[in-house]
């Protein structure tokens, strides 16, 4: 594919009209052709304009109509998956064989959605007769279902330039609800993005579908973001980044004259609980596990299991030399951005001025932009002391927190913010203080598990992805799995309407066959 550096707005080549940039390899530190455009508040608007005016029809597009639209998304990324791989690591980093494996999950993901549009359960609808006899009062037919909220802004995430970009599942479980989307793309992988945006757009023109059903921009500052957000025709923003980023956004949103939900995934330590039997029992074998996950995407994933608690006892000293092992025997390698790296070194700095002690650190860094592992070790009682220990330090870093008794544990867990995940690990002997720490653990994450780490993560319908803040700006959604669509949706109530002007999956015959609630049953 010719990549022209242009942004894609409805069918419009738009060339720069506020600057240009090059994209960055990480490995060489050096900048890659072509030229690709950065745009402006007019851009933004021109996109939203299409972006409304394509709403009402795509909205109302068929259930077979709209997953067929998806599956040809789908096979269109499967057709480009070589050439997005290949561009991506160069834009990147990462291992090609990895960004393959994620060009596919993005198609994945697209006919997931197919499948959850063809079912029309995510529509909810349900019916309660008229009961026009009823005493003291006649009551009249109501009828709902969930419609679209309106054109949505995604903006693209940096650390997974496929499946958390462009093609990603916000865009994905958005297009799959009914809504237009405008995705802001991230300038980490612009052409990564432009392939994902292409192949997304020709599945629009092959439906026949209106050109502003989708839309790529890019911005060489916050101005065009922050557009988006402004925007009157956008209804619903998604963002996975920084919290400071997110809450910037989050806030901007608020301050409209209507405002708008900002679904944000931000960040999170994704706490590790090593309970004693298993400890004992496991020590090492956990501790390696831990740091193999730790290290995964140099450190820059949102699941990264970051900090490790563990009582001093039997098993903590095996524990302890696995980690120091497996760190120490780690390559450097190219972390994502100049502004990434930099954020790492600061962090590790913050993590030491606040009494950590560094205790392992991996292989030398050769090249200017690479992460070196590294391993800090901090008591308990210092933990609970310093706020800033607990704080996410993204890339190639994990804290072990040793801490006295369960009586610490249990204070260290409780002393959390929001995450995105949680781990135990655990024995049969262990349970009793499992059930005791579970709760504690609810009220922290969106997802707890056992005796494994929380990346990878599946994309299915009982996943989550999501936490309270500040992992996201509402711990009542996911932003993975097949749930993610609910951001987008929001419920109408038609009553009293002749059956010939009700929505066709709410008719009295069920024409669609689809799942409804009538009287609650």
């Amino acid at each position: 594919m010719n990549l022209t550096g242009n942004l894609l707005i409805g069918a419009s080549e738009v060339p720069a009209s506020e600057g240009t940039m090059k994209a960055l390899n990480p490995a060489t530190n050096q900048l890659i052709e072509p030229d690709f455009a950065f745009g402006g508040v007019a851009d933004v608007d021109k996109a939203a304009k299409l972006a409304d005016e394509a709403f009402d029809h795509y909205s109302h597009t068929s259930l077979a109509e709209r997953s067929a639209f998806l599956e040809r998304i789908a096979d269109n990324l499967d057709a480009v998956s070589q050439e997005l791989a290949a561009r991506a690591t160069l834009e990147t980093g990462l291992p090609e064989a990895q960004l393959q494996g994620e060009a596919a999950k993005a198609a994945t993901q697209f006919r997931q959605f197919a499948d959850v549009v063809r079912k029309g359960r995510f529509l909810q609808l349900a019916i309660d007769p008229a009961q026009p006899d009823r005493q003291p009062r006649p009551r009249m037919d109501h009828r709902l279902q969930k419609i679209a909220i309106g054109p949505v802004a995604v903006f693209g995430a940096s650390n997974f330039p496929i499946s958390y970009s462009v093609a990603g599942g916000d865009t994905a479980s958005a297009l799959a609800s009914g809504a237009t989307v405008i995705v802001k793309a991230h300038n980490a992988h612009p052409g990564a993005s432009e392939i994902q945006a292409r192949a997304i757009r020709q599945a629009v023109q092959d439906s026949g579908l209106p050109e502003g059903v989708f839309s790529m921009v890019r911005g060489g500052g916050n101005a065009i973001g922050e557009a988006l957000v402004d925007h009157p025709l956008i209804k619903a923003v998604t963002f996975t980044g920084s919290e400071q980023g997110g809450m910037a956004l989050y806030r901007r949103a608020q301050l409209r004259p209507d405002p708008i939900p900002v679904f944000t995934e931000m960040t999170s330590v994704n706490p590790t609980f090593i309970l004693p039997q298993a400890l004992a029992a496991r020590g090492a074998q956990i501790g390696d596990g831990f740091v193999e996950r730790m290290l995964v995407n140099v450190g820059q994933a949102c699941l990264k299991p970051a900090i490790l608690i563990a009582v001093d006892g039997a098993g903590f000293e095996a524990l302890r030399a696995a980690m120091v092992k497996r760190v120490t025997d780690a390559p450097a390698r190219p972390m994502l951005t100049p502004g990434i790296h930099g954020a790492y070194l600061s962090g590790l700095d913050r993590l030491q001025s606040t009494g950590a002690n560094l205790v392992a650190v991996g292989s030398v860094a050769h090249a200017d932009l690479d992460g070196r592992s590294a391993l800090l070790e901090v008591d308990g009682q210092r933990f609970l002391a310093e706020n800033a220990l607990a704080h996410e330090v993204f890339g190639p870093a994990g804290l072990l927190v040793k801490v006295k008794d369960e009586t610490e544990m249990f204070a260290v867990a409780r002393s959390l913010r929001g995450q995105l995940s949680a781990t135990l690990h655990l024995e049969e002997a262990d349970l009793d203080l499992a059930r005791r720490l579970l709760p504690v653990l609810e009220r922290r994450t969106g997802r707890i598990v056992v005796n494994a780490f929380a990346h990878p993560q599946e994309v299915s319908f009982a996943t989550i992805h999501g936490g309270p803040f500040p992992a996201s700006s509402d711990s009542r959604f996911t932003s993975v799995g097949m749930t993610s669509i609910e951001r987008f949706l929001r419920p109408v109530t038609y009553q009293g309407f002749p059956d010939a002007l009700l929505p066709e999956a709410l008719r009295e015959l069920n024409p669609l066959g689809l799942p409804r609630s009538v009287e609650g049953q």
